[in-house]
């Protein structure tokens, strides 16, 4: 039987949901889902006409908020009626076309060449497989050169022929649940229930300030950081290694930044080791931090960037590999081709919608009134730091994590029953239950996260900030 929301009540709806539909990252015993059922800029309404303010841009990813949903459609709707769906596999077609070139007009440096999937996941997966092939392409694939893939080469004698297959990334960093990228991701609790996962990846430290020794200066950390990062790559011989993938931002631990000079001394590690650096930008991507990219913004100079989410503004299910012409070289050899591909690559209506979103962007000049407004946003989030359970507010653009504490001045964390209480128990349904939604998160220590869509203004920061702190007053009180 086929169903349509016009005719379809709020307790069908539920029912159906608890019959048929099984949701993500979610215990399914006895569920009862939220159902949102329209949207309109930061707020969204659900099923029995209750109102919430986004503080969380769906995934971090409604970039232009929810009030676009007309003219987004129209594009999709003429794309329809002009070709509703084509393959990038051999062929092209304008959409896909002009898409390309526009994010390579946008993308800094040389990032000229952009490889479509259909998300974040798959940018990532693909990321890595370009990594593997392309020092395959460059140097010629390790069978055909004679070389034992197990033979261990030094750096000082190159990489040619060797088969450079291992990655590098962060602890407590989330990269996506496909297997390539699962295996990337540093969350430990994603990764175990589907061990042996691709092999080598290695984990370093992340740039989580916020727990090192006080008296440690940014200089000391940078170079903590570089020499465990260098050690790393020595460990796993260097030969072997083809990809260091890291977020200009990491978003899991809540919203990381790195210390001055990290991302300069990442850049040069890779140039003396022959690795390629890649940048998740799946989140900061398209806006978050007031720029395009992010690594524009912090000058990280990545041979690849992923991309997804701000892309459509999740208007479509759309994501990116961005690459340098240094990379896309070797596959231009009329011997030599990358060899992967999905179906919905470059969809032409999904790519339509993404110019659209672009479009927008550019209108109501998004980046612009982010970076005018970000300091307003973290002095109004400051405000909290005055909660005794609010250790650390930390964050850029429009991209922020609360972290809470037991202790302020120790910066003692819950315990993970405490966490499991504080977070699950309390905070999300409470939240919930007055109207913001955010997230509450424990992959590494418990923080609030807060990413908006980037047209919120004064009166939305004013509205989050007023609910998370009577919340997190309440849940004090809870836990002290």
């Amino acid at each position: 039987m086929s169903t349509t929301q016009s005719a379809t009540s709020a307790d069908e709806l539920r029912r159906m949901a608890n019959e048929h539909l099984w949701l993500h990252f979610t215990n399914m015993a006895a569920q009862k889902p939220p159902i949102i059922v329209r949207g309109d800029g930061c707020y969204l309404e659900d099923a029995d006409g209750k109102r919430y303010l986004d503080a969380l841009a769906g995934l971090f990813s409604v970039n232009i908020g929810y009030g676009f949903g007309e003219e987004i459609g129209q594009a999709a709707l003429d794309q329809m009626r002009e070709l509703p769906f084509y393959t990038n596999w051999t062929y092209a077609h304008p959409r896909a076309i002009e898409l390309a070139s526009e994010i390579a007009s946008l993308a800094p440096g040389d990032l000229n060449r952009v490889f479509f999937v259909s998300g974040g996941s798959e940018a990532v997966e693909s990321a890595w497989k370009l990594a593997r092939q392309y020092y395959q392409a460059r140097d010629g694939v390790h069978e055909a050169a004679g070389v034992d893939p197990g033979h261990r080469i030094s750096a000082q004698d190159g990489s040619r022929g060797s088969h450079k297959y291992k990655a590098i990334a962060r602890t407590v960093a989330y990269h996506g649940t496909t297997f390539g990228a699962l295996s990337i991701n540093g969350i430990k609790e994603l990764r175990t229930p589907f061990e042996p996962l691709v092999p080598e990846v290695r984990h370093v430290s992340n740039t989580n300030r916020y727990h090192r020794p006080p008296e440690e200066t940014e200089e000391a950390f940078t170079a903590f950081l570089l020499d465990e990062l260098e050690r790393t790559i020595e460990e796993m011989d260097p030969a072997t290694v083809c990809l260091i993938h890291m977020e200009p931002i990491q978003n899991a631990g809540g919203s990381f930044i790195a210390p001055a000079g990290y991302w300069q001394g990442v850049r040069a590690l890779c140039d003396k080791y022959d690795i390629l650096l890649s940048a998740d930008e799946v989140i900061t991507g398209f806006g978050r931090v007031g720029h395009w990219f992010a690594s524009e913004r912090y000058d990280i100079r990545p041979d690849i960037i992923t991309c997804a989410k701000g892309l459509s503004s999740s208007y479509a299910a759309i994501g990116a590999v961005v690459a340098t012409d240094r990379v896309m070289q070797p596959f231009l050899e009329p011997s030599s081709m990358y060899t992967h591909g999905i179906t919905f690559g470059g969809h032409p209506v999904m790519s339509a919608i993404a110019l659209k979103n672009i479009e927008i962007m550019k209108r109501e000049r998004i980046m612009e009134h982010v970076l005018s407004n970000e300091a307003a946003f973290r002095s109004t989030l400051e405000q909290l730091l005055d909660l005794p359970i609010v250790g650390d507010v930390r964050g850029t653009g429009y991209f922020y994590a609360l972290e809470l504490v037991r202790n302020k001045e120790t910066r003692e964390t819950f315990t993970d029953e405490e966490c499991d209480t504080l977070l699950r128990g309390f905070l999300s349904p409470r939240l919930f239950e007055r109207g913001l939604i955010c997230r509450a998160d424990d992959r590494g220590d418990p923080v609030v996260q807060i990413s908006p869509p980037l047209i919120a203004t004064q009166a939305e920061f004013d509205e989050m900030t007023g609910i998370l702190g009577e919340t997190l007053a309440e849940a004090w009180e809870q836990v002290k």
